[in-house]
């Protein structure tokens, strides 16, 4: 099969193809797990952190990708509740203990055995995967392979960091950083809370026109005030900026989500510069969010199906994954940028016979 595949860790400012574009040797599902004929795949920021180092170590080699779209081609021994054909999903979480106090709790996320899809276990830039059968998601009637990709975690992660940040109906809402998680968050917040107003923060012009085409109530430069207090902020960003500046728009007992796995250090002085009176007197509170537990994201297609979310999406081939990454890092985004894998055999049934 055909896999764009990370050998080592780099900075991308420098790098202009930080991923080999590689044959590899079909996976073969084991205990328990389905094969993976892959159609499309999302291209996620956390890719750039895994890239540059502020993940978790991955298991180099790896193939990236935890935003996948396919249908089951192939079963091990023991898995049995997904049909040859059926269309899945597969998202950041590939994999956790099963039996922790987390995971027994529904809390999958903080497992310490959590396994990252694309980090830990090769992911969706390629032909093919597997996964365990239970960590693979049904994807709604309602969406075609590549509206769904980006919904498997810029959305499901931004469903579990709308549900962190309290909001009532009517109260504002706030969106730091306004790329893949960002328009679907607003999208959400907007059918969810139909009487709160939602404010956008981005550096980027281009993304604070595309948040006022969606519906925002407002949009501004990283480091404005808007016109109104906050009573919850959603960070997407990179940076340490745009969460201090942020914190000093919160209304007392407002609470700031962070959703990002790291930050990076450019701007870490910025830490300094906490003003405890007006950044975080007044019961104010920050919650971060780590990955997403396998309830957020079959309640989150369920929901984006009902609304319906459509996301905005620019087609990439799988060959054109360095292209897509380095834009992203550049934040030459609209929507999300997912890659579509050509389909150029039939899908193989391998392991246990599926009727």
């Amino acid at each position: 099969m055909k896999a764009m595949v990370l050998k080592k860790l780099c900075n991308l400012e420098g790098c202009e193809a930080p991923l080999d574009l590689e044959k590899l040797s079909d996976p073969v599902p084991r205990e328990n797990e389905i094969l993976i004929e892959v159609s499309a795949c999302g291209v996620c920021h956390t890719e750039l952190d895994e890239i540059e180092g502020r993940t978790p170590p991955p298991h180099l080699p790896v193939v990236p990708g935890h935003q996948v779209v396919g249908r089951v081609a192939g079963a091990g021994r023991g898995a049995k509740s997904l049909c040859a054909g059926e269309r899945v999903g597969v998202a950041w979480i590939h994999s956790a203990c099963g039996k922790c106090s987390y995971c027994l709790s529904g809390n999958e996320n903080l497992c310490a055995d959590f396994k990252a899809t694309g980090r830990d276990a090769n992911g969706g830039y390629a032909e093919y995967m597997t996964v365990r059968e239970d960590f693979a998601h049904r994807i709604p009637d309602a969406f075609s392979d590549v509206e769904a990709a980006p919904l498997l975690c810029a959305g499901a992660v931004g469903y579990r960091s709308l549900r962190l940040a309290n909001l009532t109906d009517g109260r504002n809402l706030a969106l730091t950083g306004f790329g893949a998680s960002g328009h679907l968050v607003l999208m959400m917040a907007k059918h969810l809370y139909p009487r709160s107003k939602v404010f956008a923060f981005s550096r980027s012009p281009e993304e604070r026109s595309f948040a006022l085409e969606l519906g925002a109530a407002w949009a501004g430069d990283i480091g404005e005030r808007p016109p109104e207090f906050l009573a919850a902020i959603i960070d997407t960003t990179p940076a340490w900026k745009p969460l201090v500046d942020a914190l000093a728009c919160l209304e007392p007992g407002g609470r700031l989500v962070i959703n990002a796995i790291r930050k990076e250090d450019r701007d870490k002085e910025q830490l300094l510069r906490l003003d405890y009176p007006s950044h975080l007197w007044m019961e104010k509170e920050i919650r971060s969010v780590a990955n997403v537990t396998r309830a957020d994201v079959r309640d989150f297609l369920r929901l984006a199906a009902e609304i319906p979310i459509k996301p905005e999406v620019e087609e990439l081939a799988l060959e054109d994954a360095n292209r897509a990454l380095i834009e992203l890092k550049a934040r030459k985004i609209r929507g999300a940028k997912v890659l579509v894998i050509a389909k150029r055999r039939e899908a193989r049934k391998t392991g246990r016979r599926m009727e």
